[in-house]
C-alpha cells in the first residue's frame, strides 16, 4: 500500500515529532499553559487552511466516492475546530485574530499552494501526514496519561478511534488516487518536515 510505504520511509520524522520537547511536555502534562494556549491558536489557524485545502481538492474531484470522502473529512475538521473553540472559551483565546508564526505560515502556504497548483494525488499526499501523525501521537500519548492530565481532552481526541478512522479514510484515498512518484514522495515528506517545524515554532512563541 502506498500510504504504508510513505509512512515507513518517513518514520524518522514521525519519531522526531514524538520525541520533540513540545510533544514530550504535552504528553507528560508539564507543558507551560501559555505555550499550549498559543499552540491552540496557531493550530486553529492551520486547521482553517487545511479545511480550505480539502475544499479545493473536493472541487477538483469527479467521482462520487472521492467527493464523499472529502465531505467526510471536511466534517472531521469541523469537529477538530470545535475542540479548539472549547479550549478558546476555557483559556481566553481569540481565534478570530490569530497571527500565524513563521512555521505555521510556511506550512499553510505549502498546503494551499499544493491544493491550488498540484495534482489531486500530490494534494492528498501533502495532507495525509498531518492526519496520520496526529493519530500516531495521540495513540502513543493516550497510553501514558493519567486521570488528572491537564491536556487530557487533546490526547483523547487524537488518540481516539474516530480520528484514527478519519486518517485511515484519507490514506485509503491516497492509495486510490496516488502513485509512488517523486512528486508524491516529496509532498509527503515536506508535510512531515513542516509538522516538526510547527512543534518547534510552538516552543518559540
Amino acid at each position: 500500500m502506498l500510504h504504508d510505504t510513505l509512512w515507513t520511509s518517513n518514520l524518522d520524522l514521525a519519531q522526531s515529532c514524538l520525541a520533540h520537547p513540545f510533544v514530550r511536555a504535552l504528553g507528560e502534562g508539564t507543558l507551560n499553559a501559555d505555550l499550549f494556549r498559543t499552540f491552540i491558536a496557531q493550530d486553529a489557524f492551520f486547521l482553517r487552511a487545511f479545511q480550505k485545502a480539502y475544499a479545493l481538492a473536493l472541487a477538483r474531484s469527479d467521482d462520487a466516492e472521492t467527493i464523499a470522502v472529502f465531505c467526510e473529512l471536511i466534517g472531521g475538521i469541523s469537529e477538530e475546530i470545535k475542540l479548539h473553540s472549547t479550549y478558546a472559551a476555557e483559556l481566553g483565546i481569540d481565534l478570530e485574530n490569530v497571527i500565524p508564526n513563521p512555521a505555521c505560515r510556511a506550512y499553510t502556504d505549502f498546503l494551499l499552494r499544493t491544493a491550488w497548483h498540484a495534482s489531486l494525488a500530490e494534494t492528498v499526499a501533502a495532507m495525509t501526514p498531518c492526519m496520520r501523525l496526529y493519530a500516531h501521537l495521540g495513540g502513543e500519548l493516550v497510553q501514558r496519561y493519567g486521570e488528572q492530565h491537564p491536556y487530557r481532552l487533546w490526547i483523547e481526541t487524537y488518540g481516539g478511534k474516530e480520528f484514527s478512522q478519519l486518517a485511515g479514510r484519507l490514506e485509503a484515498l491516497l492509495d486510490r488516487v496516488g502513485a509512488e512518484t517523486r512528486a508524491v514522495r516529496d509532498r509527503y515528506r515536506t508535510a512531515l518536515q513542516c509538522e516538526l517545524e510547527f512543534f518547534s515554532g510552538a516552543l518559540c512563541s
